[in-house]
């Protein structure tokens, strides 16, 4: 599977982006979807995990009732919609597929990264 995450930018704090994950191939359905994260000298780490089928999702504390997942098996893609956004927010977004996890070391492919920046 590969993976292009496209959708990052600049934004002034409060504003939102939606980040997209295409896929190659035709095994996009079988795999859970991760959105990670990684700010300079910070590990990376999970923003957000849905599951084959889209009906489960998990995120990081920090983003709840602010970011959603989703998925679009019939398009190959993966969405992560960014509401009220924070400078701390900041960072490379890594779309990554594998199974349901919230550990980037269980996740096999990932895309190259898109960065977000947002301005206070």
């Amino acid at each position: 599977v590969q993976l292009q995450a496209s959708g990052g930018g600049l934004v002034q704090a409060g504003g939102s982006l939606r980040l997209s994950c295409a896929a190659s191939g035709r095994t996009f359905s079988r795999y859970a979807m991760g959105w990670f994260r990684q700010a300079p000298g910070k590990e990376r780490e999970i923003v957000a995990a849905i599951n084959r089928s889209g009906g489960s999702t998990v995120y990081a504390d920090s983003v709840k009732g602010r970011f959603t997942i989703s998925r679009d098996n019939a398009k190959n893609t993966v969405y992560l919609q960014m509401n009220s956004l924070k400078p701390e927010d900041t960072a490379v977004y890594y779309c990554a597929a594998g199974p349901l996890s919230r550990m980037r070391e269980d996740y096999t492919y990932w895309g190259q990264g898109t960065q977000v920046t947002v301005s206070s």
